[in-house]
């Protein structure tokens, strides 16, 4: 159930559209093949200018993991928001995926592989965000229960840790780890959310000023850029380093981790009681729905298209049909979503009449209370 604006917090709400958009703008700019290939001698403007968004970007998933672990660390699993996570995950796989296919929107493969996708988006990696996610999320009966039981001291050495081993190494090593997901896996996405638990139960001095929060972001992103450019200055000259020209640029790298916590903590700390914040507390539910829009793979290739990213010349030109395109996109995967939402709850009224789902639905509340008496009991 979506909860009224007043509920919500609106700061996060903000930080949650920002997230997203930043999200479609990499997708534009990567899948759109905007980006100068930094391995080559000769960049274009528009490939060198393109480098700066994205960059400026590139924290967006980390920033949604920090939303999901700020939230979820103080609350208990719950079966039925699982359910409906993947309803929600597969109506958009199935829906988008067989529309735009037999619409011919699409120049994907319509083979086995594509249907099998659609029809299990979770085990087939359809979305891989949402994949990390699910499971990290039927990890938190075990993971919250401990973060509420752990001391500042145990929680910070964990926490500690985990970055050492999955980010820290990775990025001050000249070569490629084996086992490094690079940000794409639950183990990653297990580090920020334990990152966000640490900062909600005992909070970071440093985060407390917000210019100091701007300023870690402001940093991040200067030296995951410079970082970037310094790499690829050193491949020309030498030939060496191709195997991590872009490492910087990974989600899992020192740069961009900390570049995320300080947007986080620029935001945590702010109020968002202005029109941007009572905006994004009516989107933000709703949210989810742009990635799951834009990312379905019919979809995922095609839509940079629709705003003539093959036909950019100039950097201005870039610049608008960037702004285009992130704009158009979160509005209609929002209108999207809530249409989806009112689907889905008119079919639950429905079904209500039905003795069958009436049962399910108990048994569905029963498997909830046994968390949420498990967390209380923790708590007491």
């Amino acid at each position: 159930m979506v909860r009224k604006t007043g509920e919500r917090k609106k700061n996060l709400e903000e930080l949650r559209c920002l997230a997203m958009m930043m999200v479609t703008a990499l997708h534009f700019l990567g899948k759109g093949e905007l980006l100068g290939d930094v391995s080559a001698v000769r960049m274009d403007a528009v490939g060198i200018a393109a480098w700066v968004p994205e960059v400026l970007c590139i924290v967006a998933v980390n920033l949604y993991m920090l939303i999901s672990g700020y939230l979820l660390c103080e609350s208990s699993f719950k079966l039925s928001r699982l359910l409906k996570l993947y309803l929600q995950i597969w109506m958009y796989s199935v829906g988008v995926g067989l529309a735009a296919g037999f619409l011919g929107m699409t120049t994907a493969q319509m083979d086995t592989h594509y249907f099998l996708s659609l029809l299990f988006p979770v085990s087939m990696g359809h979305y891989w965000f949402m994949t990390a996610y699910v499971f990290l999320y039927l990890l938190l009966p075990l993971v919250g229960m401990a973060v509420k039981r752990m001391s500042k001291a145990q929680l910070r050495l964990a926490v500690i840790l985990l970055l050492l081993v999955f980010c820290v190494l990775k990025s001050v090593l000249p070569f490629r780890l084996e086992e490094d997901g690079m940000g794409y896996d639950c183990l990653w996405y297990l580090c920020v959310f334990l990152t966000a638990a640490y900062i909600r139960r005992f909070g970071v001095g440093f985060l407390e000023k917000r210019w100091r929060c701007m300023l870690l972001y402001a940093g991040g992103c200067a030296a995951v850029l410079a970082e970037l450019f310094v790499f690829r200055a050193v491949y020309l000259r030498t030939g060496s380093l191709g195997l991590i020209l872009k490492i910087s640029l990974e989600y899992n790298h020192i740069f961009v981790f900390l570049a995320s916590v300080g947007l986080f903590g620029w935001f945590l700390h702010g109020k968002g009681e202005n029109i941007f914040g009572r905006t994004a507390a009516l989107a933000g539910p709703y949210v989810l729905g742009v990635y799951l829009f834009h990312e379905n793979i019919a979809l995922r290739y095609e839509w940079q298209r629709w705003f003539g990213a093959e036909r950019i010349q100039t950097v201005p030109e870039l610049l608008l049909k960037l702004l285009a395109a992130v704009i158009c996109i979160f509005i209609t995967g929002v209108i999207i979503e809530k249409a989806r939402s009112w689907v889905v709850r008119l079919s639950g009224r429905l079904l209500s009449c039905l003795k069958c789902w009436r049962g399910f639905m108990d048994r569905l509340e029963r498997a909830d209370r046994i968390f949420t008496e498990m967390g209380e009991s923790e708590l007491s």
